[in-house]
């Protein structure tokens, strides 16, 4: 196995989708290393359909729909050190989970890392890359990179046991601002988050998707403020 391969496979890639079988479908096939499922009480099919077409992928299918508990869900399932978000419209670039693992194992304070991503066929820089990299907090002793108070799902990967010592995604907050939580609860716990451009994640929003919205990206520019 080689090195980046090594690297991929102590990272879970984790999917939290509702309702949206064809993207979830179309996508999986872009990620590396271990994948969990965790489908939100979907009502077409979806568990179904990836056990059948992947059973080399765990699904986890809840009786309802949990919204970001998803997350938390699939981060318990995975038993891998280092866990990575994806949205069933997203994926992370060939080596950002080699490369991922290799920042976290020579950073361990650092319990999250926001990737920079890439957004649709044209890999336009999502405009956030930019807000991260200029965060007013610079970059701290033991940081990787931009000290963060803030990250977008689907382009985050955690450290499992900082993530699940503190609680990850929960009830109290849903969508949006569930991020803001859990930075702000790692950061209270003394770990650091950082942006670390070169480990990238792809978008591809499908017209109408909530992570389209411009929700995630305006408030986790606000997470990345100074307290």
């Amino acid at each position: 196995m080689s090195p980046e391969h090594e690297g991929a496979a102590r990272v879970t890639v984790v999917v939290a989708t509702r309702n949206r079988r064809e993207e979830l479908l179309a996508h999986l096939h872009h990620h590396e290393g271990p994948v969990v499922v965790v489908d939100n009480a979907s009502e077409d099919g979806t568990a179904e359909a990836v056990r059948a077409a992947r059973p080399d992928v765990q699904v986890v299918a809840l009786p309802r729909n949990a919204g970001a508990v998803a997350r938390t869900v699939g981060v318990r399932a995975a038993r891998t050190p280092y866990v990575a978000f994806a949205d069933d419209d997203s994926w992370w670039a060939p080596g950002a989970l080699a490369r991922a693992a290799a920042v976290l194992d020579a950073h361990p304070r650092v319990g999250l890392i926001a990737g920079s991503i890439a957004v649709g066929p044209q890999e336009r820089p999502d405009p956030l890359n930019a807000v991260l990299a200029a965060s007013p907090l610079g970059i701290p002793a033991g940081c990787a990179g931009p000290a963060l108070l803030g990250f977008v799902g689907c382009g985050a990967i955690v450290r499992r046991s900082a993530f699940l010592a503190v609680g990850g995604f929960d009830d109290v907050v849903r969508f949006p601002g569930e991020e803001e939580r859990v930075a702000l609860d790692l950061f209270d716990a003394g770990w650091r988050l950082a942006y670390v451009p070169e480990v990238r994640a792809h978008h591809h929003p499908s017209p109408g998707a909530r992570a389209a919205t411009g929700a995630r990206p305006s408030s986790c520019a606000a997470g990345c403020s100074p307290p």
